[in-house]
């Protein structure tokens, strides 16, 4: 954190102004007007509403799906939604759905095992695909984040409404918030600034050492409430976040942090319930309604309550848009061009969908579509599941299909949909009442499995609570496979050690990724302990049952 020296800069400055530029011409969505706000002039900067909305929109560079950002604090780093490093890396690939990347090696292999031991290495960068995967920079952008929220917080009434002050600042609270989520599903909870005072504090700025689980969980409720309060009710442009995506984050948030946070299941059924107004509803339309929910053609569709919204013409340059590229790491390299692929292969495969976890879908599973069990090389030989581990190492996802005949998709990347409010809101029930489900909570999970041309789920996973919670576990992996969430579920479940080994025969090193020795060393420097792993209290039994199965 002390590293950030952005927020030294108060308001006689230039850079904010130019990274916001570059935002808004492109690099977050392709929806946003490329208007420029203000003059390059040196003088009080921001002093007018569009300058104080520029500023703010430093606050969304981490969720832009280009390859690489900088904010002017933490250096280069992968975006939370970018495949290559962001939440699918992290809560995917490293999960039961994914098959070991022996095929790839560096620490695609690695975490795609579980096997964080060589995070403690990583070096203060974040931009290299193969072996440097470190967040922790992140950090100081919290801090920078804090920072505009401060300078928003003092606008005078002149440049700024009350409303249009509550709103950008629930924006940049939600961002801040989402940050601050990312970073504890990696590595648990980590120091941050969020009193824009002490941004250049040097006291504040040293005392890097971890805070209580409760403190963090607090901390992001509070930016996330405010957001749920305060962002705008329609997005001022298409992919700027709004009250529905700050209450779906506000809900996922609760469920995560129930067990040890009083009141929080309700919140999170209060949630579903202001989401519940009739606005979204299941993509059913058409024979393959699955398939076809995240196709170009459906973009914005009325079960999707947030997107990264991206452009085909995108090419990782932040001036082109936002890019979905996820099946440059999807496909093997060696695929032919030809139906389904057009482009042919990608870089790696490095995503993949584990054989095992494949084969424990319902035969009938309308998801198992976007699954593809065999393709043909470039020299027109077919590879199957005989070659696995040696010419590919699991299933393809083709969830995000080649549409056009660009190296990059424009496919949009879900972040929020209407089927992930219903199975939380039916785990959120049970976890709060202890008992077997309810009726409206059957019927929740039941949509989401009808969608899929699935029946109702069986009595047998209804008449107790964890048989419930068991199916929802299950219903949530084959829903929402490589759409970042699918560790934060199996810790949530206390799972992770046992899926991980039932799926994979390995079992996970670490239950989050250790901080790297230069930040433990440099907190020494301090005299501080920052201590360099973290586990939640469920994490030895976890392993334990885990140990057990192996035995």
């Amino acid at each position: 954190m002390k590293s950030n020296k952005l927020c030294r800069m108060k308001k006689k400055f230039f850079l904010p102004m130019l990274v916001s530029l570059q935002l808004l011409f492109g690099s977050c969505e392709n929806n946003f007007d490329p208007y420029i706000y203000g003059a390059l002039l040196q003088g009080e900067y921001p002093s007018t509403e569009q300058e104080y909305v520029s500023y703010m929109m430093v606050c969304y560079l981490p969720y832009t799906t280009v390859w690489t950002y900088d904010m002017g604090s933490g250096g280069l780093q992968h975006g939370i939604h970018i495949q290559s490093g962001g939440a699918v890396r992290m809560f995917d690939s490293a999960s039961d759905i994914c098959a070991p990347a022996t095929t790839v090696g560096a620490d695609w292999e690695r975490l795609s095992k579980g096997d964080y031991s060589n995070c403690f290495y990583y070096w203060r960068g974040n931009v290299d695909d193969g072996g440097n995967l470190n967040h922790f920079p992140k950090t100081a952008q919290v801090t920078r984040m804090t920072e505009v929220i401060g300078t928003l917080e003092k606008a005078p009434l002149t440049a700024l409404t009350e409303e249009k002050k509550n709103n950008l600042l629930g924006e940049a609270r939600l961002c801040r918030g989402l940050m601050m989520y990312f970073l504890l599903h990696v590595y648990g909870p980590v120091p941050v600034i969020l009193d824009p005072e002490k941004v250049i504090d040097p006291e504040a700025l040293s005392n890097t050492v971890r805070p209580s689980l409760d403190e963090m969980t607090q901390w992001i409720t509070d930016d996330l409430e405010f957001a749920a309060k305060n962002a705008p009710e329609v997005a001022p442009d298409l992919g700027r976040y709004t009250r529905d995506y700050a209450r779906f984050c506000l809900m996922k948030h609760c469920l995560n942090e129930g067990e040890h946070m009083e009141g929080y299941y309700q919140r999170a059924i209060d949630m579903y319930n202001e989401l519940n107004t009739g606005k979204y509803d299941l993509f059913r339309t058409g024979s393959t309604p699955y398939v076809d929910l995240f196709k170009n053609a459906n973009k914005f569709n009325k079960e999707i309550i947030m997107a990264v919204s991206c452009s085909p013409a995108a090419d990782g340059n932040p001036k082109h848009g936002n890019a979905n590229p996820f099946l440059m790491w999807a496909l093997p390299s060696d695929v032919a061009k030809g139906d389904p692929f057009p482009m042919g292969g990608g870089w790696l495969q490095a995503f993949s969908m584990d054989k095992k976890y494949y084969d424990a879908f319902e035969s009938n599973d309308g998801r198992l579509k976007t699954i593809v069990t065999s393709y043909k090389d470039k020299n027109g030989v077919v590879i199957n599941k005989d070659n696995l581990g040696v010419r590919w190492n699991g299933y393809i996802i083709n969830k995000f299909p080649q549409e056009t005949m660009t190296t990059f998709q424009g496919t949009d990347i879900p972040l929020a949909r209407w089927a992930d409010v219903l199975l939380m809101y039916a785990e959120a029930e049970v976890r709060k009442t202890g008992t077997v489900p309810s009726v409206a909570a059957i019927n929740a999970v039941n949509q989401v499995r009808k969608r899929a041309g699935l029946s109702d789920l069986p009595s047998v996973t209804t008449n107790t609570k964890d048989a419930f919670l068991n199916a929802i576990l299950i219903e949530r992996g084959h829903e929402f496979f490589y759409e970042g969430y699918r560790k934060i579920d199996l810790i949530r479940f206390n799972k992770y050690a046992q899926e991980m080994y039932k799926a994979k025969g390995i079992m996970p090193t670490h239950q989050y990724m250790p901080i790297p020795n230069y930040a433990v060393e440099q907190a020494i420097s301090y005299g501080k302990e920052l201590k360099q792993t973290w586990e939640r209290p469920g994490w030895a039994e976890d392993k334990s049952k885990a140990q057990q199965s192996i035995n």
